[in-house]
């Protein structure tokens, strides 16, 4: 256990120490929730756009929120505090030999990551029901993002963030499993055979608009990172 602490350390120090001060502004944006509220609203449009009655648009939404509720009540309500692990930025045995991106130290604990398993579990959910190849390499490198900032800043050890990948993984793929399960009652299964939509009927068109609302976004947030740090 102490081994697997140290290089816990050892690779939290290699990502933390490397920094400047457009990656601090940068970092900071890129971890706050509302700055992926494009995104949100893009997949949202996705789901409503290429389901065919409400029943189903509900049953989606409701997995999606099955897999944050279920992430952050066992991440901050269970697993935190029962193994209470002070974050990097406020083990008073570590804080000093880390980089805290403008002071901004938690007082809750760090183990295990609930961006981590909120984020990718909410990858794998959309990976496994749109089932294209590129929207699900998307998802994968928005969920890199997070819990690349989460390092960055500090806020985690990597054994957090790959406990929570994990536990986000599992997460996803049950949340899928009850969609499955549960749309079998409101459609019969179809296969799409076609350049223009994925296999289970997501429209390709759709999903590089998806794909672009992303892009865009990760456009701004650099835009805003620059303009905070002229000021």
């Amino acid at each position: 256990m102490q081994t697997i602490i140290e290089w816990d350390r050892m690779l939290l120090a290699l990502i933390n120490g490397h920094h400047n001060m457009f990656f601090d502004t940068l970092m900071v944006v890129l971890t706050s929730g509302p700055t992926w509220i494009p995104l949100y609203v893009a997949l949202l449009y996705l789901v409503v756009k290429n389901n065919e009655n409400v029943a189903q648009i509900i049953l989606v939404i409701t997995c999606v929120i099955f897999c944050i509720l279920t992430t952050e009540v066992v991440t901050e309500g269970v697993v935190k505090p029962m193994v209470a692990r002070y974050r990097p930025g406020s083990d008073p045995q570590w804080m000093n030999m880390v980089h805290v991106v403008f002071d901004r130290r938690s007082s809750d604990y760090s183990f295990f990551s609930a961006h981590a398993s909120n984020t990718f579990g909410i990858a794998v959910f959309f990976a496994l029901l749109v089932r294209n190849k590129c929207f699900s390499w998307m998802m994968m490198a928005w969920t890199g993002i997070n819990c690349y900032t989460r390092l960055y800043l500090a806020m985690h050890y990597p054994t957090d963030i790959l406990v929570g990948i994990l536990y986000g993984a599992l997460v996803g793929a049950v949340a899928y499993l009850l969609f499955w399960g549960a749309n079998r009652i409101f459609m019969p299964k179809q296969e799409y055979v076609s350049s223009h939509y994925s296999t289970t009927g997501y429209d390709v068109a759709d999903i590089d608009a998806v794909a672009c609302v992303l892009g865009a976004t990760m456009v701004i947030a650099l835009l805003v990172s620059l303009f905070m740090q002229s000021l």
